[in-house]
């Protein structure tokens, strides 16, 4: 390595804080220490619609809990600024008319209808879906007056027709596409904003970044990554793609089957250092094979030699076995420090107190009254489930409560009101009184029949438990013989 490393990670802020993230980062993190070089972090938010300051602060927050530190970014500053994409449209602006000029890109002037007549044409002729290069083929001088006269455009990349594209992967080794497979990418959207793939590819020229860490599922795009480069004449980064996070069944890891907020894991009471440990564990050994380990430990030992691609499983069960073991070698006085900061901070039990008092006579009885609110793996009643919903087989209600899992899991806003409305047109579309499917959705969520107001509490166990916990619902549901 002729000069130190300068890796970044570049999370989107549109949603909660993904372990997926957490991943990554560490890993990019591991790999800078290790080596004496800069770890960066780089906020993409050309999403203008999904994008939000209250995402980005959850990012940053929940990644600083975890204990990872950057040198550069949009919090703590640095010499190659702005750290938002936001904040760098001209930027893009100018290298796209860079490739405009050097027919490495032409404007694609085709409205939404026009694409979409395009992909119903190759989805009957059973042929490949991507751009057909329509307007690939204008000549030269009415594309810049269409231009010119202000007519809504997108710039696409002009991918090579013929031959491969082939680069060279940390981990796999010699890699190749062939470039009639490779659609003609849009680099930079009708409002201006760039895709990721122009934004990544400038920013981590002009940010200096030597090897480009960042999962597996970018490196069908590398090909395109790479006509860049050498389309703006610069020698490309090392190319490092990580293993995908893997659910049990070996499916993408996904909020669908597998809580994938930090902030779950930080509610239930995961502790930072664990989560930290078992990340590392998830696709490199230890050189004496050990799995309880510090993160300097991980640093001191780290090296791409020593990860597989075999996908690594996010099983929760062995992340709670690691949380346990930590807990029962913890100094009983920092133990009873980490309970009150986490499940009994303040601002827990503040959220909490308006939905229990009414049911609560003494102080005493408030942990009783309240533990479903923040268990990671709560038992599912499944016969109580069947039980809930006279004249339904557990099948119908397995039906039912799947609908109900999709419904609140994708709900655009997960608050009281919205999820109500939620929930009643669901139960009107199923047929279903919403008095027993809002029943049925209590019992998987709360493992009780009497609670505080449903959507309420469903609010304050959120999103990734509750998905987390109708699922398992469903799949108990689905063993039970009718």
């Amino acid at each position: 390595m002729t000069q130190p490393p300068r890796v970044r990670i570049a999370p989107s802020p549109t949603g909660d804080p993904h372990v997926g993230t957490a991943y990554v980062g560490l890993i990019n993190y591991a790999f800078a220490r290790r080596n004496g070089g800069r770890f960066i972090l780089r906020i993409e938010d050309t999403d203008r619609e999904r994008s939000s300051a209250a995402s980005e602060a959850a990012i940053l927050d929940a990644l600083h809990w975890l204990g990872l530190s950057w040198d550069e970014g949009p919090d703590v500053g640095g010499p190659c600024g702005p750290y938002r994409q936001s904040e760098r449209s001209e930027i893009y602006r100018e290298h796209a008319r860079i490739l405009l000029e050097r027919g490495a890109a032409y404007p694609c002037f085709c409205t939404p209808a026009q694409l979409a007549a395009i992909r119903e044409r190759q989805r009957a002729a059973k042929q490949n879906k991507g751009y057909d290069g329509t307007c690939r083929r204008l000549p030269p001088d009415e594309a810049r007056r269409r231009m010119e006269s202000g007519e809504p455009h997108t710039i696409r990349l002009a991918m090579p027709l013929e031959g491969e594209t082939a680069f060279q992967d940390h981990l796999r080794g010699d890699v190749s596409y062939a470039n009639d497979q490779m659609d003609d990418q849009v680099l930079l959207k009708s409002d201006g904003f760039p895709t990721y793939h122009l934004a990544n590819v400038v920013d981590d020229h002009l940010m200096g970044i030597t090897h480009v860490i960042r999962a597996e599922e970018w490196l069908n795009s590398t090909p395109k990554h790479v006509v860049l480069y050498r389309a703006f004449g610069w020698d490309p980064p090392v190319f490092v793609h990580l293993p995908l996070l893997r659910n049990a069944d070996r499916s993408k890891i996904s909020k669908r089957k597998n809580p994938v907020s930090l902030d779950f894991y930080r509610r239930v009471g995961i502790l930072p250092e664990v989560l930290l440990n078992f990340l590392a564990l998830l696709g490199h050994s230890m050189p004496d094979e050990r799995e309880v380990f510090t993160l300097d430990d991980f640093v001191r030992e780290f090296s791409f030699e020593r990860m597989h691609l075999g996908g690594p499983v996010f099983d929760l069960d062995k992340l709670l076995w690691l949380n346990g073991h930590y807990v029962r070698a913890m100094d009983p006085r920092d133990l009873a420090r980490r309970i009150r900061d986490t499940v009994f901070s303040i601002e827990n039990i503040e959220a909490l107190v308006p939905l229990i008092r009414e049911r609560v006579d003494a102080l005493g009885e408030f942990p009783e009254k309240t533990w479903y609110f923040t268990h990671p793996k709560m038992p599912v009643p499944a016969q109580e489930l069947a039980g809930a919903v006279q004249g339904r087989a557990p099948k119908e209600a397995a039906k039912a409560l799947k609908a109900a899992h999709e419904a609140l899991n994708e709900a655009p806003s997960f608050d009281a009101e919205a999820l109500e409305v939620r929930m009643r047109d669901l139960a009107a579309s199923l047929s279903w009184k919403p008095g027993d499917l809002f029943m049925l959705v209590r019992i998987a969520a709360t493992g009780r029949k009497a609670t505080p107001p449903l959507f309420d509490t469903l609010v304050a166990i959120g999103r990734p438990a509750v998905a987390q916990r109708l699922r398992a619902a469903v799949e108990a549901l689905g063993r039970l013989k009718e």
